[in-house]
Formats: C-alpha cells, structure tokens, sequence
C-alpha cells in the first residue's frame, strides 16, 4: 500500500519519544519529514540519525510557542502537511487531591497548545489539503479517578476532533483521533513505579487487556496515526480511533 507520504512535512507535538517518538520514526520509515516539537534533545538526536528530519527543543507554553514553531517550520521548508497533536502528560490533578488552580493548569497545559498549532498550521494545511491527528485517551470515556485535568483535556480533544472536521471541511482537511489505552511509554513507566509492587500492578493491568493480554506497543499507535496522515485515509474524518487490545469496549473478563 503506497500512503504517499514521501517528503511531506509533519507537525509533531512530544515527538522525540513515547507515541509521539514512534510516529516520527515511522513517518521517517514512509519517506516523510517529521517535525519534532519536544524538548528531549538526547532521544530526538536518536530520531534525527534515522533519515531526514527536524526538532523544535520547545514545550508549548503559551499560542506564541506554537505560533513560532509553525513559522520556524515553514521558514525552513515552506510547508506543513499534516499535524500531529500528541503532548501532555497525566499529572494527577483530581478533585479531591487539587485545587481549581492545579486543574486549571493542567487543563491547559493538556489542551491549548492543540489548539494554537492547528490555529497556527490552518493556512499552510489549507494549501495542502493536509490532515490533523490528535492523541487523546482512554481516560476521557472511562475515566480514571483522581486526575480531572487530563480527562477534562482529554475529553476536549475527542470534542475538537468532531468540530473541526466539521468546520474544515470545506477545505478537504481530514481531523482524527487516536485513543490509546494502556501504552508503555517513558510516562507510563513513571507512572507505574509510583506502586509499592509495580511489577504486579503491571501484571494486574495486563491481565485486563482483552487481545493478547499485553500492552499496546507505541508503534502500534504510530501505525494508525500515520494511515490517517495519507492519501490512503483521504475519506475519513471525525473518527474516534481505539487502538487498545480492545481494552475500552470488550469485556474485561474474556
């Protein structure tokens, strides 16, 4: 299946590692130029030795980061076909254990930079009748317990996803989104040695997953955000993609 990819110029937010790293590697792997937005300059040397790409060391703070790194971008190769929308981090703001200020931010820390770089990247995904893909998760339809910012975020990303590929299509831009479940990345290794036992809080999450009774791997994301980033995806928009083992749907006890 050719996805037509080659040269085209991709927009990544947290694309040096994690899901964001495996998207760039396999965007790399089609002939296309991943643009990293992310600040791990080490694993992002990693990627860059693989073939032709680009990193912004930046975390999106505030519209005029994003508004930077889209200008930086077309300076450098005068398009953008496509973006990826993938940063943020779930950082156990909840309502008990938080306060508005702590779920303010990490609301915003979560959502608005995935506003601000489609905002930015509108007139150049015009032009290329491009595509956006936007990481969201599992925890914005199950919940999770204690972490409010993020599912909030969360859920506002899947709401996006919907309102944009309404409003954009009049200009052929396909907006999707990706829902992982349970991924083990950098983050979520974190996460899990916050356990006194995290080997068996591992097992016990594994032992959930109804299609193999493994985690889904970061390359397995990066798979299906790169298919919506091509031709091969030219018809769909609006989607709510699972990639989760059927983690989200299926009966956990199969």
């Amino acid at each position: 299946m050719n996805l037509n990819l080659s040269n085209k110029v991709i927009l990544i937010s947290g694309g040096a590692k994690g899901i964001g790293g495996a998207i760039s590697k396999g965007l790399i792997a089609e002939g296309a130029i991943p643009v990293m937005i992310d600040p791990s300059e080490k694993e992002g040397a990693e990627i860059l030795a693989l073939g032709e790409a680009f990193q912004i060391p930046v975390r999106l703070f505030d519209a005029a980061d994003s508004e930077n790194v889209v200008k930086i971008t077309l300076e450098k190769y005068g398009r953008i076909d496509g973006l990826v929308n993938n940063a943020g981090a779930n950082d156990s703001v909840g309502l008990e254990k938080g306060s508005p200020e702590e779920f303010e931010k990490s609301v915003a820390k979560n959502l608005n930079h995935y506003y601000h770089l489609a905002h930015y990247a509108l007139p150049s995904l015009k032009k290329s009748k491009g595509s956006i893909v936007n990481i969201s998760s599992k925890t914005a339809v199950t919940g999770q317990g204690g972490t409010s910012g993020y599912t909030a975020a969360k859920g506002a990303q899947l709401s996006l996803t919907r309102e944009w590929a309404v409003e954009l299509l009049p200009y052929e831009i396909t907006v999707n989104a990706v829902i992982p479940a349970e991924v083990y990345t950098p983050l979520y290794e974190n996460w899990i040695n916050t356990f006194e036992d995290p080997k068996a809080k591992l097992e016990s999450i594994t032992a959930k997953i109804p299609l193999g009774k493994r985690m889904t791997k970061p390359e397995e994301i990066a798979a299906m955000a790169i298919f919506l980033l091509s031709d091969q995806a030219r018809h769909i928009t609006g989607q709510h993609l699972y990639v989760d083992g059927g983690y989200t749907h299926l009966d956990r006890s199969l």
